[in-house]
């Protein structure tokens, strides 16, 4: 399959090991090279979220992200339509890592750095599929802090049997092959001034998604 055009719409899709599809998000492609997938998302870009994470997100409330999970562990959610909100964000994807770099902006610049460890890509006509191992890490806009995310969230997903040992594995590795990114200043942190610089142009159209098949969404008893 070849690559995507600059300023094409694609779907990043976190598809879980029964091959239901847990989330969607629509993303605008900003380059596509044998290095990585940039694209890039604005408030109001399309997604749909399983009704469980959606209520969580919607709520604040940490304890119902682990209900989230619980539905997923049993297959008992179902899709929901929804929209990014708040920031602008930066998404470098090599095909191969089991991780993606990340970058939020708010109207004040760059916010952070935010690394989603995850599957490798599996592309597709629409996009690429992947699928979030819920542990992450957050880097300081500047580089010289850090710190890890949703490590609880991780043991449980652990527990729960979501994330496997071999999986576990590759994060474990992943973790090392990031920070000695950031320790060399490598990947998208070499060009961490860029980065910094960048925002979402206003002229762009908003992400949007295909419209799903008749019958795709409300499979599941916890649909949205």
């Amino acid at each position: 399959m070849g690559g995507f055009e600059a300023g094409r719409t694609v779907v990043r899709r976190d598809v879980h090991h029964s091959g239901r599809v847990w989330s969607e998000q629509a993303l605008r492609v900003l380059a596509d090279t044998g290095e990585a997938l940039v694209t890039a998302c604005a408030p109001g870009a399309e997604a749909r979220w399983p009704a469980p994470y959606a209520k969580a997100r919607d709520d604040g409330n940490r304890s119902g992200r682990t209900e989230a999970f619980e539905a997923m562990a049993t297959g008992a959610w179902g899709l929901g339509d929804a929209v990014w909100q708040e920031t602008e964000l930066l998404l470098w994807k090599p095909p191969t890592a089991w991780f993606s770099v990340n970058a939020f902006y708010t109207s004040g610049g760059l916010r952070n750095w935010y690394v989603n460890f995850e599957h490798p890509t599996r592309r597709t006509t629409d996009g690429f599929d992947t699928f979030d191992l819920a542990v992450d890490l957050v880097v300081a806009p500047d580089l010289t802090r850090w710190e890890w995310k949703d490590e609880d969230e991780y043991a449980h997903v652990r527990r729960l049997g979501i994330v496997s040992d071999a999986e576990h594995r590759a994060v474990d590795a992943a973790r090392d092959e990031v920070l000695a990114m950031l320790a060399e200043r490598s990947g998208p942190f070499a060009h961490a001034r860029q980065w910094a610089a960048w925002r979402w142009e206003p002229t762009w159209p908003t992400p949007r998604l295909p419209r799903p098949a008749a019958g795709e969404r409300g499979v599941a008893p916890e649909g949205g």
